[in-house]
């Protein structure tokens, strides 16, 4: 199985407002940036889409180490989706769980791969979380939503 690193992050111009995501994805010395956005979302979706993203360009079961600055995605995927899923996507304060058609594409998506979720801290010394925050912000500004491929290092 290969493995790849997929960092990822997501932003919002107002929080709803105009959203941003992106994610690198790193198999070896290659590396693949994705971003895009939505005109009115939340962080919290921008957050959730980053993933989605980075797990939907994957053409085959691989090992892969997420590594995010969300700690609503990381606890939420780890944590928080099996209680989810068993109480018919409700929380524990019997209220519809937010982003649910994210999580149910997270979860199938997560369920081919080997998934192992780190935690960065924001804006800090993570050099690609830093680049995805960049293309996230960018394309929160301006609103673009096409897909870019970026050489190896």
């Amino acid at each position: 199985m290969k493995s790849v690193q997929l960092i990822t992050d997501g932003a919002c111009i107002g929080n709803p407002g105009r959203g941003g995501w992106a994610c690198i994805l790193r198999y070896g010395d290659n590396k693949k940036e994705l971003y895009g956005s939505a005109p009115y979302t939340t962080n919290n979706r921008m957050e959730l889409t980053a993933a989605v993203e980075g797990l939907r360009a994957l053409n085959q079961p691989c090992d892969v180490e997420v590594t995010t600055d969300s700690e609503y995605l990381k606890n939420g995927i780890s944590r928080w989706i099996a209680n989810w899923k068993r109480n018919g996507w409700m929380t524990a304060e019997k209220k519809p769980v937010l982003n649910q058609d994210l999580w149910q594409d997270l979860d199938e998506l997560v369920s081919r791969h080997r998934v192992t979720w780190k935690w960065t801290r924001g804006h800090a010394s993570h050099a690609d979380n830093n680049r995805c925050d960049e293309l996230a912000s960018m394309a929160a500004r301006e609103q673009s939503s096409s897909r870019r491929t970026a050489a190896a290092d």
